[in-house]
């Protein structure tokens, strides 16, 4: 069976069965264990590719990264602790779901999110790879920068009620986002004579700061002696057709902004995932049920940082650019086999690149077979008392953030940011607008210099381009119209009384 000149039946070889196989077990045990991700269970993995197959070399890695990003979701809804920094999202709406007695039904609307936003995005990457990057290429750093700014925003103003204070989140996680070494100058910033600190804040230090270590403090200042009730019946997994159907708005919202912004470099399933939770919110009918446990809250951000999966190798295999640490985990094993990834790659290694445009299928199915099966697993932590449960959530935790880089020093900054962030918790910050602001810091202030050295200082670069003055026009109608909402419902409210 044939399709663009390729066999399909030559995926079915031994070799790649097993690489996915392996692939998509470590991924999903590296995803579920906070602190540790895609990237570890990459890392790890690399080595193995040396003796391997070309084709087998990259779904092994692929998918062990798409296995991660829906791994992820396992702890940020059994443990309410986001296992990859994607996962982050769900956490709003997963754990709230869990804590409610019904981690499997949480699970579940995660796996299935999680199954059909790759697939969207394996379609997208066999459909659309060279249309999407001469549409990439066609974006500079004015566009990025507003981005960047369009995603603050839209975050800042559902994550927190109180505007000020969602300001405030916003400034410290740009300020975290600008500790390190001056890209343009080499000049240190805040990096207070540590060398640790001259390439930034690490993003499992302040994910575990930010989200893990406030979780264990709150249990062990609070909840120590509670216990979750949780019924077997409550650990199915199961979703059905008409729990689907409800989703079903979210999930497509969500596969959508995945594939899209997978495609965009440096932006990927962490701003999906946000991006994803904030337009679902705003086109849902009841926007007031997210952040309480609401499916569509888990459904959006799960569809979006899987679908990235595969539309974030549209650029490294159209254009030879990884537009993230993955893809570019993946180009290694591209290099370590003599292959350049580019334009030419589809003529001479087609071969190769359809064998990874549909394995990247194949992987999605087995993610959907065996999440069935271990996920189950995983919800039955939260039935463990919690003095059993906060000392295993301290013990992964630490050592997902210590063998990241194998620095102490991250433990200490984790720390830190965790008492900080505990106290800023209690007096009702945004969390979520600080992780999305850190995220966001590198690529909004690295665009917005090279826009201006690109134009000679010249301000008019941002509002004179037409994807620009699409990205202004966005921007501002994200400001206008919830603030044209409030004030039609304070007028309506005006009339009743």
């Amino acid at each position: 069976m044939t399709i663009f000149g390729f066999d399909i039946l030559t995926l079915f070889s031994i070799g790649n069965l097993l690489a996915i196989l392996l692939g998509t077990t470590v991924g999903l045990i590296f995803g579920a264990l906070p602190g540790l991700g895609a990237i570890m269970a990459m890392i790890v993995l690399l080595p193995l590719t040396y003796s391997m197959e070309p084709v087998a070399a990259v779904l092994l890695l692929l998918s062990a990264f798409q296995a991660a990003e829906y791994g992820g979701s396992i702890s940020s809804i059994a443990l309410g602790i986001p296992g990859t920094p994607a996962a982050a999202a769900t956490i709003l709406d997963g754990s709230a779901m869990a804590k409610k007695g019904y981690p499997g039904k949480a699970l579940g609307y995660s796996l299935t999110a999680s199954t059909i936003g790759a697939f969207a995005g394996g379609l997208a990457l066999i459909f659309l790879a060279q249309p999407f990057a001469k549409f990439a290429l066609k974006l500079s750093e004015p566009e990025y920068f507003l981005i960047g700014i369009l995603g603050l925003i839209a975050v800042s103003m559902i994550s927190s009620k109180n505007a000020i204070k969602g300001l405030i989140s916003m400034m410290l996680g740009l300020m975290i986002g600008t500790i390190g070494m001056d890209m343009f100058t080499g000049e240190q910033r805040f990096t207070m004579g540590q060398a640790e600190l001259l390439e930034g804040v690490g993003i499992l230090p302040i994910l575990v700061g930010v989200f893990a270590f406030p979780e264990i403090f709150k249990l062990i200042n609070l909840e120590l002696r509670k216990v979750h009730d949780v019924g077997k019946q409550n650990l199915n997994t199961k979703i059905t057709l008409r729990e689907l159907r409800d989703v079903s708005q979210s999930t497509i919202i969500g596969s959508i902004l995945g594939v899209v912004l997978g495609i965009l470099p440096g932006l990927g399933a962490v701003s999906a995932s946000w991006f994803s939770y904030v337009v679902a919110q705003k086109t849902s009918k009841t926007p007031e049920k997210f952040g309480t446990g609401h499916p569509e809250g888990i459904a959006a951000p799960e569809s979006a940082n899987n679908a990235t999966v595969a539309s974030s190798m549209i650029p490294l295999l159209a254009l030879g650019i990884p537009g993230s640490v993955a893809p570019a985990i993946i180009m290694g094993a591209f290099i370590i086999h003599g292959v350049q990834p580019g334009p030419r790659i589809f003529q001479n290694n087609s071969d190769l690149v359809y064998g990874i445009l549909f394995g990247i299928l194949l992987s999605t199915v087995a993610m959907y077979v065996m999440g069935r099966y271990v996920t189950s697993l995983f919800a039955r932590a939260l039935i463990l008392p919690n003095p059993i449960l906060v000392p295993f959530i301290y013990l992964i935790t630490i050592i997902g953030v210590f063998a990241a880089n194998g620095l102490f020093f991250d433990l200490w900054v984790a720390l830190l940011i965790g008492v900080i962030c505990y106290l800023l918790i209690e007096a009702k910050f945004s969390m979520p607008t600080l992780i999305i602001a850190f995220v966001l810091a590198p690529i909004i202030e690295e665009s917005f210099r090279r826009a201006l050295i690109i134009s000679n200082g010249d301000f008019s670069i941002f509002y004179t381009r037409i994807y620009s003055i699409i990205l202004l026009v966005l921007i501002a109608l994200i400001i206008i119209v919830p603030n044209i909402n409030k004030y039609r419902n304070k007028k309506k409210t005006s009339l009743n009384i």
